[in-house]
């Protein structure tokens, strides 16, 4: 049966991977016991991280341990490549129990089963990649018969089997972990580069713990693209329906997310997008920054869900149509495809919707527009010598300026969006555009010939209003929610316009108050991010809240715009600046990646689409930079192998020279060209 086949059938099969899509509710999961913490649906969702210091340092991992542990995590993840580091986890277990500190260890295992073996018998849990525990990856595409390839299942149990029992008589816990970029050939043969192969890579070896009645099992699906992570997590839950097997608990991750504000979104766009559905039992953000600041990331996105049934409001419905699922607020009737990523299909407004890439509107309707600085903050900038408008890669799309508006004729590639009321008034009605709220349009005299936005909620939708927006084909909806648990009511207003035939595109509004910068970023990136990932919206409004200081007002229009840009980029639906795919480190790594991840990004951050992987190890490279165009690989002390996608161009370059290199294969290309400024983002 062909990969196609086979997903096809999936599909047929139905799509149902989740309790509810409309209605916050847990996955309910089997207990998995891991030392004194346990993981499963009738537990919270744990927070874990890994170290970063060389295994063999023992009073090093014991200190970085303990900072871990007081910063919030709850399991404790250690790198053992080979039986010496396995070793050692002994010694720095014994030191946190002599110090006080029972948090359980979890030994990270690659290629080696020996270390893995050694390692079941020491610490509460090992972690396998079933994608390189049992094979070696050579690239090759192999031509399996079904008794060709059951004879590779024979062998990998064989290679397995010993680790299962061990786990079984030590009482440890097993995450089996799949990596996107590590799918061996085998699986790459029979499967492709799909969700599917990396769920199947995992199964192989679950099937085998399950005939072996061994169940203390956590499963990953972990890949830097979020899309792709996001259809394994879900086809996974699927899967395990279908074949019978236990509800395990799901560790969440979104691997090589990066840095900074990048690493944070992309890690908020894939992990909550998945706790949106109700998936996920432990989390891990994983950034290129020390270990003791991931856990807060990964706290703020967990704690959002901790009272979220009690806080949601169900909207009432309306008589329904014959396609309508309003009806059934605790449906998870899904009219798309959750496993593969289709943009839902629109019509073209002016730049909205078709092919259109989605847009950035910019919330200046607390900010009177009277300078020509204050559209810098959105990456459009005045240049007085030879008096023209310039804008760089996060220039947005259109701005908001609601009952204000701006004070003198904006630069080209900025358009102006004002309340219908305001607009009316304006002489120049064509280079501006009305938004209308539901009263105002159905009663408007004037609209704009060729664009005008209709702010809608679901409570709004009605047989009437339905047919209004169906027949205007100048409208961009508007689509908006008060209600705490916003992304899955969204996406049920999303299911409605579908369901009901309406191409007409739509952008995503959302409004945080007395929020964080770090919670707005990550809540943001969880509600518009989980609808992109889906397909839904061909636009993002982020509103600015309420504040009284135009100073304060225009610090925080800067901070939204680059969120709204980055939730784009994350979500793989829009490219507006150089992508990063940065491990977090570990104790491989043999050159400071925090450093080199900077340097490598001063150089290059102008490159906009770019993918460069930069990883500490072979071990992470080059499986888990897999979509990277360029990559950055740790090969030895001091000593780098520079890649051209999954190819080694250079093997064993100096560290002192490698980024230069590394250049010098972009330009190679014709890709690279020199910045052109250096224009504040």
């Amino acid at each position: 049966m062909s990969t196609t086949q086979i997903f096809n059938n999936l599909i047929e099969n139905g799509n149902r991977y989740a309790n509810s899509l409309t209605e916050y509710s847990r996955r309910k999961t089997i207990t998995v016991n891991i030392g004194d913490v346990p993981m499963g649906s009738d537990y919270p969702i744990r927070v874990q991280s890994m170290t970063t210091i060389d295994t063999l340092d023992t009073l090093g991992s014991v200190e970085q341990t303990i900072r871990m542990i007081e910063s919030g995590c709850e399991y404790v993840r250690i790198t053992a490549p080979s039986v010496k580091e396995a070793q050692n986890l002994d010694n720095i277990r014994k030191e946190l129990r002599v110090r006080g500190y029972n948090v359980p260890l979890v030994a990270d295992i690659h290629f080696t089963p020996n270390a893995a073996e050694l390692a079941a018998r020491l610490v509460e849990k090992v972690r396998i990649n079933p994608g390189n525990y049992a094979d070696k990856k050579r690239f090759e595409t192999i031509d399996y018969t079904e008794i060709g390839y059951q004879a590779e299942l024979d062998r990998i149990r064989d290679k397995f089997l010993p680790l299962v029992n061990i786990c079984k008589e030590y009482g440890t816990a097993m995450r089996i972990g799949t990596n996107h970029g590590s799918l061996s050939d085998r699986i790459l043969s029979r499967y492709g580069d799909t969700p599917l192969g990396m769920v199947e890579s995992a199964l192989e070896f679950l099937r085998i713990c399950e005939d072996e009645n061994y169940f203390n099992i956590v499963l990953s699906m972990k890949a830097s693209n979020t899309q792709v992570m996001v259809e394994a997590y879900r086809l996974l839950c699927k899967k395990l329906n279908e074949e019978g097997l236990k509800a395990y608990p799901l560790h969440l991750g979104v691997t090589e997310a990066g840095e900074g504000e990048d690493g944070r979104i992309k890690s908020a766009v894939g992990i909550g997008t998945l706790l949106e559905d109700g998936l996920g039992d432990t989390v891990r953000v994983s950034l290129t920054e020390d270990p003791e600041f991931e856990a807060p990331v990964a706290k703020a996105l967990i704690d959002r869900y901790s009272k979220r049934k009690e806080q949601s409001t169900i909207i009432p419905a309306f008589k329904p149509t014959q396609h309508s699922t309003l009806n059934t607020p605790n449906s998870f009737d899904s009219p798309i495809n959750p496993f593969q990523y289709f943009r839902r299909n629109t019509h073209e407004v002016a730049n909205f919707g078709g092919h259109n890439v989605p847009r950035v509107i910019a919330d200046y309707s607390q900010i009177e527009v009277s300078e020509h600085e204050d559209l810098k903050p959105i990456g459009h900038f005045y240049l007085p010598l030879p008096d023209k408008w310039t804008m760089n890669d996060l220039g947005a799309d259109y701005i908001y300026t609601a009952q204000n508006p701006a004070k003198y004729m904006l630069p080209m590639g900025l358009k102006e969006i004002l309340d219908a009321s305001v607009w009316a008034e304006q002489s120049d009605k064509l280079n501006k555009f009305p938004f209308f709220s539901i009263e105002a349009y159905q009663v408007a005299r004037e609209k704009h010939a060729t664009l005008n936005f209709l702010s809608i909620s679901l409570a709004d939708l009605n047989e009437v209003l339905i047919q209004q927006i169906k027949a205007d084909e100048t409208l961009v909806l508007v689509v908006a929610t008060n209600n705490e648990h916003a992304m899955p009511e969204l996406r049920r207003l999303f299911f409605e316009l579908k369901n009901q035939e309406i191409t007409t595109p739509a952008v995503i509004l959302r409004k945080y108050e007395n929020l964080p910068e770090s919670d707005f970023q990550l809540f943001s990136a969880t509600d518009c991010g989980g609808l992109l990932i889906d397909g839904f919206g061909d636009g993002i409004l982020l509103q600015l809240p309420d504040l009284s200081e135009k100073a304060e007002l225009i610090t925080k229009s800067k901070s939204y715009n680059s969120t709204a840009f980055g939730i784009l980029q994350a979500a793989r639906t829009r490219m507006s600046k150089t992508e990063y795919i940065s491990c977090p480190s570990c104790g491989r790594t043999l050159f400071d990646l925090q450093e080199t991840t900077a340097m490598i990004r001063k150089r290059t951050e102008h490159l906009k689409g770019v993918k460069i992987g930069i990883m500490g190890c072979i071990v992470n490279g080059p499986g888990e930079m897999a979509d990277a165009d360029y990559g950055y690989v740790g090969v030895g002390k001091d000593k780098i192998a520079l890649y051209r996608g999954q190819n080694v161009v250079k093997k064993s370059v100096h560290a002192d020279n490698a980024v230069n290199e590394l250049i010098d294969i972009i330009k190679e290309d014709g890709v690279w060209f020199e910045a052109e400024s250096n224009l504040e983002l």
